[in-house]
């Protein structure tokens, strides 16, 4: 049974509300980290189109692939509630809102680039996506934790101090990493054989 019938709405009415959804999350958040807590807020808690697993494994998928955090998961989300036809829906919805806000911002820049009030709203909403972060990171956490807090803490501690304090290459931690998780995945298969 296909996603869009499972959940009882026909292919067009699907897409019309992905469509509507990704591009009011797309014109009110405003980065692609921020973008991950409202649209898990949106598709999980609202909608209940995803599990919180599914979400968590979409932002892994997402975060180990290249471009923009917001149209990646925009395209993954598409293609799971309507396939390569909602991933086309989802993606257009999510480039939208940047692209009317650019014309709009270079059509005006001289007029708004001194402005204090332009200013001060801007640092209002960085402070704003600290707090969506912040939503993303403990939610990813709490999922990641379940089996257990000790493995995934020292690990993240050990990727933290990686991307802060060593400047190699980001590859090498993400190679690192899928080793971790292997490992990790072994000794829970041989827990469960004994």
């Amino acid at each position: 049974m296909d996603q869009h019938a499972k959940h009882g709405e026909s292919l067009p009415s699907k897409l019309l509300t992905l469509f509507v959804t990704v591009f009011s999350i797309s014109a009110t958040a405003n980065s692609g980290f921020a973008i991950l807590s409202v649209m898990k807020d949106e598709f999980v808690r609202k909608r209940a189109w995803f599990s919180e697993d599914q979400m968590a494994d979409f932002i892994a998928i997402v975060q180990s692939t290249p471009g923009a955090m917001a149209v990646n998961i925009s395209m993954v989300v598409g293609y799971q509630i309507a396939g390569l036809l909602g991933s086309l829906v989802a993606v257009t919805a999510c480039i939208l809102p940047p692209i009317v806000v650019m014309v709009v911002v270079t059509f005006f820049y001289e007029a708004i680039v001194g402005n204090q009030f332009v200013y001060l709203f801007m640092r209002g909403m960085q402070l704003g996506v600290v707090g969506m972060l912040l939503d993303v990171l403990i939610s990813l956490f709490a999922n990641v934790t379940k089996g257990g807090i000790a493995y995934p803490l020292v690990l993240m501690v050990i990727a933290f101090a990686y991307v802060r304090f060593s400047g190699l290459p980001i590859p090498y931690l993400a190679i690192g990493c899928a080793v971790a998780g292997v490992v990790k995945a072994l000794m829970l298969r041989r827990e469960v054989e004994r």
